[in-house]
């Protein structure tokens, strides 16, 4: 059975990292010490849950977490160092620190070291969360023991959920253009100017007018989503923001 280690310290181990080409040992104390930090472990970068879902929702919430005292959000997997690194590129997670527990040292600490020899993946970390403050463990969420990958409670909303019940959570918005539209970097001037985070969805890259006329029955970018909501083009998305901000 996994253990609940909540008010126990965490294990002392050295990562092996790669900084700017260059091999750079990074150590727990490194990462934890005077600091309030979340830790998401999970089975391995580029699976599916794992990048569809754990990942991307504590990039999206870094800064929700910051505002409630999080100083850091630090993913963890039975990766080496180059994987961690490619995985970060390929999914744009620029709010959190992703740190490789290439031996499994930290997994094998923690008592999380399982056996996934199954499905050809040798000895990983079973999926959970922490909260962690000042190397000691605040809080664990550590997914029930079933069969193959369960995902129900180290997701980042039950985390914040935690933290701060009364947390706002940030907007979700996307916004579909093209390269070379004015309208469309007007905007995205205007969603940052207000602060607001944004999925971009650039067309000829993974989308076409085709997706723009089957989601808003027009043929003309931006078209702005917030929260499931098609706001339209940017003059709309001025007039939304004055409307919001005059509330």
């Amino acid at each position: 059975m996994l253990e609940n280690r909540e008010g126990q310290q965490i294990p002392n181990v050295t990562f092996r990292t790669r900084a700017h080409g260059d091999w750079k040992d990074v150590t727990t104390s490194d990462i934890f010490k005077d600091k309030t930090v979340i830790v998401f472990s999970l089975p391995g970068a580029f699976t599916p849950t794992c990048s569809s879902t754990h990942l991307p929702r504590y990039n999206e919430l870094a800064g929700v977490f910051k505002d409630n005292g999080v100083d850091e959000i630090i993913c963890l997997s039975v990766n080496d160092a180059f994987v961690m690194d490619a995985w970060k590129e390929d999914q744009e997670a620029e709010n959190v620190t992703l740190i490789p527990d290439g031996n499994g040292d930290f997994s094998d600490g923690m008592g999380m070291l399982v056996d996934k020899s199954d499905l050809g993946f040798g000895k990983r970390s079973w999926r959970y969360s922490m909260l962690v403050k000042d190397g000691v463990i605040d809080k664990m969420f550590i997914e029930p023991e079933l069969p193959g990958d369960p995902f129900e409670v180290s997701d980042a909303d039950t985390m914040l959920e935690y933290i701060n019940p009364q947390a706002r959570k940030p907007d979700a918005v996307s916004i579909i253009t093209k390269p070379g539209c004015p309208y469309c970097s007007a905007a995205k001037k205007m969603l940052s100017e207000n602060h607001i985070s944004y999925e971009e969805i650039v067309l000829g890259h993974n989308a076409t007018l085709r997706t723009v006329r089957a989601m808003t029955g027009m043929e003309t970018v931006p078209q702005v989503f917030i929260n499931g909501d098609h706001i339209g083009g940017s003059e709309d998305l001025q007039t939304y923001l004055n409307q919001s901000n005059a509330a």
